[in-house]
C-alpha cells in the first residue's frame, strides 16, 4: 500500500480549507493525526458526527490527491466510519474516529467508468467480471482523526 504523508500545519488549517474548497469552517488546530494535533471545532452548521465526516474527508483527499503527481492521485475516495470514542484530557473533550478509507487509482476509476459506460447492456459485457476487476484494484486503508470539540458540545 502506498504512504501518505501527513498533512503539515505550516498554515492555519482554517485558511488552507478556504483555499483548497473555499468553505469557511470555524476550526483550528491541526489535521487531526494525534490528540496533539487534533482538529478543534468552534461551530458546525452539520450534526457533529457528519461535519467531523467532512472535514476527513478533506483530509483523506488532500493525502490521496492534491498533494500527489498526477499519475499518483486516487479518485473514489470514500470514507466510513468504523469505531468512535470520546476522551477528556485537561477539561477539553475530544472525539477519537476510525474510518475505513476505499479509493481507486485516479487513472483506473476513470478506465471503469468509460468502460462501464461503453460496455452497459451489451451481450459481451461481464458485469461481474467488472465489479470484481474494480474491488481487486480498490485501494482500503484505516486512518484516525481527532477532534477536539468541547466548544460545541
Amino acid at each position: 500500500m502506498p504512504e501518505f504523508k501527513q498533512i503539515s500545519n505550516d498554515d492555519p488549517i482554517q485558511d488552507v480549507i478556504q483555499s483548497a474548497f473555499d468553505a469557511n469552517f470555524a476550526v483550528s488546530g491541526g489535521w487531526g493525526y494525534s490528540q496533539e494535533l487534533a482538529t478543534a471545532i468552534h461551530h458546525a452548521d452539520l450534526p457533529l458526527a457528519q461535519f467531523e465526516h467532512v472535514l476527513a474527508s478533506m483530509r483523506a483527499y488532500f493525502e490521496m490527491n492534491m498533494t500527489l503527481p498526477k499519475e499518483e492521485r486516487f479518485g473514489s475516495i470514500n470514507l466510513n466510519e468504523t469505531h468512535r470514542e470520546q476522551t477528556v484530557q485537561n477539561s477539553l473533550l475530544y472525539d477519537k474516529v476510525t474510518y475505513e478509507i476505499t479509493a481507486l487509482k485516479e487513472d483506473l476509476y476513470t478506465q471503469f467508468i468509460n468502460d462501464y459506460k461503453e460496455g452497459y447492456g451489451k451481450e459481451e459485457f461481464d458485469m461481474t467480471e467488472h465489479f470484481n476487476q474494480r474491488k481487486k484494484a480498490t485501494l482500503h486503508r484505516t486512518v484516525e482523526h481527532w477532534f477536539e470539540v468541547s466548544q460545541i458540545i
